[in-house]
């Protein structure tokens, strides 16, 4: 019984807090400024937890369900993770015409030099039985006069504490076109005023595909790394729709020889 009343008052409070939210929405037209600025001041703030929790319940409740199961992990990995763009909703969803420097989420931004865009970015759900990200990147390119295209995902402070040149990162991918392109990817990682930069050319064809970086043959400073990020690079990419279905990268030490 104490379980049905506390559910019923849980009830009341919230309809009570909906009403009372429509009855402000409903006169923030004719509002004098002064109590329309607090009253959006409280808004926002109940925007920013209500976005917090229904990332989280979309990313667990989403099919497919992720998780650590999600991420394939070669043996030894000691640090593994998908971008929050693969792997909840993201805000904004998307953009067309896409200037330079546009974010999708707080982690992934677009970069090209084009004079004039005639670019679509935006975030998709993944239906294929084989997809384990529940979120996909498409990308519609049509006439293109720049010289780059590039989406770029910056890595967190993870994926930089403890590295070092003994590290192997791996790159596993789910890419989609409509016609053929070539994509690199480039690992970049800052250590004082310098930054690193590892090149690797993505194999062609639809579908999965990995790459590695090897951290063995780099300048990189260990007592200096600061932070990383990774370029997905897209080589005449006009005229194509391109969907990155998934991103994971892992690290792992090299193996004792």
């Amino acid at each position: 019984m104490g379980v049905n009343v506390a559910a019923r008052m849980q009830g009341w409070v919230e309809r009570r807090t909906l009403r009372r939210w429509s009855r402000l929405a409903d006169r923030a037209g004719t509002e004098d400024p002064e109590t329309l600025k607090r009253v959006r001041s409280r808004a926002r703030a109940l925007q920013q937890r209500v976005d917090r929790l229904i990332h989280v319940a979309d990313e667990r409740l989403a099919l497919p369900m992720v998780g650590a199961a999600g991420i394939k992990k070669p043996l030894h990995t000691d640090w593994a993770w998908r971008p929050e763009l693969w792997s909840g909703p993201v805000r904004p969803l998307g953009a067309v015409a896409v200037s330079t420097s546009t974010r999708l989420g707080s982690e992934t931004t677009l970069f090209h030099d084009c004079d004039w865009s005639e670019i679509t970015l935006r975030q998709i759900r993944n239906t294929h039985e084989e997809d384990l990200a529940p979120y996909g990147a498409r990308l519609d390119v049509f006439a293109f006069d720049g010289s780059y295209l590039s989406l770029v995902v910056e890595l967190p402070p993870g994926a930089v504490d403890g590295l070092t040149k003994n590290h192997i990162v791996r790159l596993e991918t789910r890419v989609t076109t409509e016609r053929p392109l070539e994509l690199f990817a480039r690992l970049n990682v800052r250590h004082g005023p310098n930054t690193e930069q590892v090149v690797r050319e993505v194999p062609p064809g639809n579908g999965e595909r990995s790459v590695e970086f090897d951290l063995a043959y780099s300048q990189m400073n260990e007592r200096r790394v600061e932070r990383a990020w990774l370029d997905l690079i897209f080589e005449r990419p006009s005229f194509n729709e391109i969907r990155v279905r998934d991103i994971t990268l892992t690290r792992r030490p090299r193996a004792a020889l």
